[in-house]
């Protein structure tokens, strides 16, 4: 009797384990493709995987902070879903690029697609300028299903205490580094790449232009040398 006791309680236990984790697993995150750099641009992957067996995810909507705001976000077009770009003015106009900014993207919504059971899909958006002075941004979602139930992962993990129920998106910022480059110096950078590459081209220009006169040189050499010999030998043969 003891026996059975102690399988139904370790069972029920190891039942709760993976309901659990199934929960956490199951939750919409966010994860950069690289890194996502203090003060620079990324890419950014909503993963949002569906956890239901009997219905199929159809909206995402993802909220951008607004204490933390982001002057571009472009979502990158996915096959058989629409993206939405919701913004909203500053109070406070940021300068980036040497030029003044008034409003910022809020709120970025994908709907008319489908995600079944037992798959996820993941939504890349390009983001900057990255938050200088923060070690993480949180983004708060919402997900849809097509027999209407809506779960909001909205609920913002803290340092040290177990894991929420519906844990917000979390991206964690890096260090920037010795290679990173300030919004301010971005355009100069790449005017000099793009001046470097057109001398590339010039030079590789001009060298196979060298090339070519040395080769119409070289066969006009060997046809007046063949003229020679054939002249040669016909002045032989007349003396002859």
């Amino acid at each position: 009797m003891k026996t059975s006791r102690f399988s139904f309680a370790a069972a029920l236990a190891a039942g709760s384990v993976l309901l659990l984790s199934g929960t956490a697993f199951a939750h919409v995150g966010v994860q950069p493709v690289g890194e996502a750099a203090k003060g620079g641009y990324a890419t950014l992957n909503f993963k949002v995987p569906n956890e239901r067996d009997n219905a199929a995810t159809t909206q995402l909507e993802v909220n951008f902070p607004v204490d933390q705001p982001l002057t571009s976000v472009m979502p990158q077009d996915i096959p058989g879903w629409t993206s939405t770009v919701e913004k909203t003015k500053l109070d406070k106009p940021l300068t980036v690029h040497g030029k003044q900014v008034n409003e910022v993207v809020t709120k970025v919504t994908w709907s008319g697609g489908k995600i079944e059971t037992g798959k996820f899909q993941q939504f890349p958006v390009s983001v900057g300028k990255l938050p200088e002075n923060a070690d993480q941004m949180v983004f708060k979602a919402i997900q849809t299903y097509d027999n209407g139930e809506v779960v909001r992962w909205i609920e913002e993990p803290k340092e040290g205490a177990a894991e929420p129920q519906n844990p917000a998106p979390v991206l964690k910022l890096t260090a920037a580094g010795a290679d990173h480059h300030d919004a301010a110096t971005k355009p100069a950078d790449e005017a000099k790449n793009s001046d470097a590459d057109h001398k590339d081209v010039h030079e590789a220009a001009a060298k196979s232009g060298s090339d070519t006169t040395a080769r119409a040189l070289g066969v006009a050499g060997i046809v007046i040398g063949l003229g020679g010999v054939a002249f040669g030998v016909a002045s032989r043969r007349r003396t002859s």
